[in-house]
């Protein structure tokens, strides 16, 4: 159901104080895309169930990644992409969070830290497999916390085992129960971060590299998923998440936005927040990713060059030993269903601008149905 209350609607009653918030040109062409989404401003399109005749006029889409209504789709096409690469075996769950002590830098160059992020993640993940054995992984970029506070951190996906230097596939020690140990992983996870850190084009003081020393980074690892499905659901829930979606808006005043959000230490609490609209357009702002920045990443035998030519030699080889065969659900999208008859799908018949669809129409639309009814 769509949400009474939206992000759209937060920018359209401040739109002037975005222009003059003194953002950058990139986060206000995001923000203008997101207020325009699903609106005249777009433009939109009159489709046609192909078996019942049904018309329906929609407004474009601004299929911008940071819009809480352009994600659906995309994450069951994602997810439908992924499905096919599953294996039978344990997958974990990884989060690697970097310490607010780099949110400063963040803001200032967030393409170099968040690289970081990715690059000492795997490092990491590498060292626990060894040198000359080959992991896997799935990381997705979160940057926020329930609160839109800056909240740098990447979930990864890491499967319960390696491929070693003789082609042949090695389960994890600890036969699926757990992946590596947290406390070494965090310490080899600062290390990895700290020295791309020293190596990069960033000027950073001493003192800074001191205090990240004197801090624990964390790393937390979950349990270890139960069913290949049970990963398909995770993927779903995040490779398309955003800063906060719409149904978390509780309401919106001339002045004021009220959201709902867990507080995690206090035990998950649902708990709500009022910001004023400019820090509410503010915190958002904080999460809009640079320009073609890849918040979606694979590594190892998970990454693209990998799985072209040696993936299904060895998902045939897993499935063999396996003791039972892979379960796999997938969602299927249905954004062309046709919303009446739910069994036809939608045709475009013509598109129109933001001056709305012309009058010729309804003449156009309706000697479509007879030709469709002919037939």
């Amino acid at each position: 159901m769509r949400s009474e209350y939206e992000v759209a609607h937060v920018l359209a009653r401040s739109w002037d104080k975005v222009t003059s918030s003194g953002l950058n040109s990139w986060q206000v062409r995001t923000l203008r895309a997101i207020k325009d989404c699903r609106t005249l401003a777009l433009g939109g399109h009159i489709d046609q169930c192909d078996d019942c005749g049904h018309l329906h006029i929609s407004y474009n889409s601004c299929r911008n990644r940071h819009c809480p209504k352009c994600q659906g789709h995309k994450r069951v096409e994602w997810i439908n992409a992924r499905e096919s690469e599953l294996l039978p075996i344990p997958y974990f769950h990884v989060v690697f969070t970097l310490p607010d002590t780099l949110n400063l830098l963040s803001l200032q160059q967030p393409k170099i830290i968040y690289d970081g992020l990715f690059k000492a993640a795997w490092q990491t993940v590498e060292t626990f497999t060894g040198k000359f054995n080959k992991a896997g992984m799935i990381s997705i970029l979160h940057t926020w916390g329930q609160n839109l506070s800056l909240h740098p951190h990447i979930h990864c996906i890491i499967p319960g085992g390696f491929i070693d230097r003789n082609g042949t596939w090695k389960p994890s020690k600890s036969e699926g129960k757990f992946l590596f140990p947290v406390k070494a992983m965090s310490k080899v996870f600062r290390a990895k971060y700290v020295a791309f850190l020293r190596a990069s084009e960033i000027v950073v003081e001493q003192s800074t590299f001191d205090e990240l020393f004197k801090k624990e980074w964390i790393v937390f690892a979950k349990r270890p998923f139960g069913t290949p499905k049970s990963v398909v659901e995770y993927l779903g829930r995040y490779t398309h998440k955003i800063a906060i979606s719409n149904h978390r808006i509780l309401s919106i005043d001339d002045h004021t936005v009220t959201i709902s959000y867990k507080d995690y230490r206090a035990k998950g609490q649902k708990k709500t927040l009022t910001l004023t609209h400019e820090e509410f357009i503010r915190r958002f702002a904080l999460h809009i990713l640079p320009k073609r920045f890849v918040r979606i990443r694979h590594y190892g035998f998970l990454s693209s060059t990998w799985k072209r030519t040696k993936l299904t030699d060895l998902q045939s080889k897993l499935t063999e030993i396996a003791v039972a065969p892979l379960p796999i659900v997938i969602k299927r999208s249905h954004h062309k269903c046709c919303p009446s008859c739910k069994t036809g799908q939608m045709i475009t018949l013509l598109t129109f601008d933001r001056r709305g669809p012309p009058n010729m129409f309804y003449k156009a639309a309706n000697e479509k149905a007879s030709s469709l009814a002919s037939f």
